[in-house]
């Protein structure tokens, strides 16, 4: 894989009916956030930790010339890391002018999705702790957990 891979824009992408998401795995589950919000995925890079800062937050990263903080979900979730640490990645996301990365154990691809393949969280399971699950995707014999991103950078 190359250093950086480039995501489509939002008028590139099409389906009325479902989105697109870029499928990771964190451990042994898989996952998946919504393209749209996905800047670029990029190498693990060199991190400054950042004293005082939350478990979670691993540190920040100078991206040609950004300052971007990188959360570690297997904190952030108390999962173990699993994989190669040279399958490691950071996605980078934006919303508005904020822009941050999570640290992933490996990119897998980029899905279409369905809605009707999509269940709420709360419709599967009521007491799941789900708030940073947006939904359950099932694609062939795969289930993706949807995270929600603005809720873990909160």
């Amino acid at each position: 894989m190359d250093k950086m891979v480039n995501l489509p824009g939002e008028e590139e992408l099409s389906g009325d009916d479902g989105i697109q998401v870029v499928a990771f795995r964190l451990g042994k589950e898989e996952y998946a956030v919504d393209i749209l919000h996905v800047q670029e995925i990029v190498r693990l890079l060199s991190i400054t930790r950042v004293p005082r800062s939350a478990r979670h937050i691993e540190g920040v990263v100078n991206l040609r010339g950004n300052i971007v903080p990188i959360i570690n979900l297997h904190r952030r979730f108390n999962i173990e890391s699993a994989g190669e640490e040279e399958d490691k990645r950071i996605v980078v996301f934006h919303f508005d002018d904020f822009k941050a990365g999570i640290i992933v154990d490996e990119v897998s691809e980029v899905l279409a999705l369905n809605s009707n393949n999509i269940e709420e969280t709360d419709k599967v399971y009521s007491s799941m702790s789900s708030d940073f699950i947006k939904g359950i995707a099932r694609v062939d014999n795969r289930l993706f957990l949807l995270l929600d991103l603005q809720k873990i950078i909160e």
